[in-house]
């Protein structure tokens, strides 16, 4: 029963709290330039206009109309393999290496999406996003197995539990380190934003949609903000260790927040890198991962 409840929550709290938690951080992103800035339920506003507009269709072919689809399902689905408060509510269904595909799932679609549109920005933003890829999931890979080699298991619940008996590991602040330097990406915030670069590519594979199909994939892309955000603080800050589930669920939802906004600050602070820039900066941010990964293997 409390699996089913938490699972409830998880999926209200990638669906409906994700445009308000980008509410905040426009808001976050206004006050650091000096402005007033939109109400925090603009975001709202803003999916609403686009689901009643008409869908002015860029491509008519299969792939191209159920990209936002699936994207929006896999971010949902990953949504039910997230911990909150220790309870990880499809646990008994898959592990670690499950939860990695269903995260990998989004952008890939996105990726087929962008190139069934026929558009050449899309295609310009579809090779970044696949060189991206290429660089910044295997950090996440990495990070998380470490946890689950400490852990000796590849279940979500016992990688999650291992830190609270164990404490923190020199491993496990590597890891932990190097998962946060992959957030940006993750969430298409600058300085590593070269896939959309709105103002380079015109949102690059998401240029051709519009209307309802633009609303979902937006919506997703939020939600897979609040879900990649809920499993770096339930993976690697998951102190205080509470025996209450809905005070340690509240306390999830208050470092959500806490890394969001950091998240933002560093995209205000830092200008859009280049993709060869980028690519060169993740290649050491690997080596680091892989350097936790392998202190994890020894022990340490």
């Amino acid at each position: 029963m409390r699996s089913v409840l938490v699972g409830i929550f998880n999926l209200l709290f990638a669906l409906a709290a994700a445009p308000l938690l980008d509410g905040i951080l426009r808001q976050v992103k206004a006050r650091l330039h000096s402005r007033r800035g939109p109400s925090i339920f603009q975001t709202y506003l803003d999916l609403g206009k686009l689901m009643v507009k008409d869908d002015q269709a860029g491509a008519n072919n299969t792939i191209f109309s159920l990209t936002p689809i699936v994207c929006f399902a896999s971010v949902l689905l990953a949504a039910l393999f997230i911990p909150m408060g220790g309870v990880v509510p499809l646990g008994f269904a898959g592990d670690t290496l499950v939860l990695m595909y269903i995260l990998t799932m989004g952008p890939l679609c996105v990726c087929l999406g962008g190139m069934a549109s026929g558009s050449p920005y899309a295609y310009v933003g579809v090779s970044r996003e696949i060189m991206t890829l290429m660089v910044v999931e295997p950090v996440m890979v990495m990070s998380l197995i470490a946890s689950a080699v400490k852990a000796h298991s590849l279940m979500l619940v016992d990688c999650i539990r291992q830190p609270l008996g164990a404490g923190p590991s020199l491993s496990f602040i590597i890891c932990g380190v190097a998962f946060f330097l992959a957030l940006q990406p993750e969430v298409a915030k600058v300085p590593f934003d070269q896939a959309e670069a709105e103002q380079e590519i015109m949102e690059g594979p998401l240029v051709e949609y519009s209307g309802r199909k633009l609303a979902m994939l937006k919506w997703s892309f939020y939600s897979k903000q609040i879900v990649l955000i809920t499993l770096f603080t339930e993976w690697f800050l998951p102190w205080p260790a509470l025996e209450s589930l809905p005070l340690r669920m509240a306390c999830t939802v208050l470092k959500v927040l806490v890394v969001a906004a950091l998240v933002e600050v560093i995209a205000q602070v830092f200008p859009r890198l280049k993709i060869n820039q980028s690519m060169r900066y993740f290649v050491s941010v690997n080596a680091f991962a892989l350097s936790g990964l392998m202190l994890a293997v020894i022990g340490l």
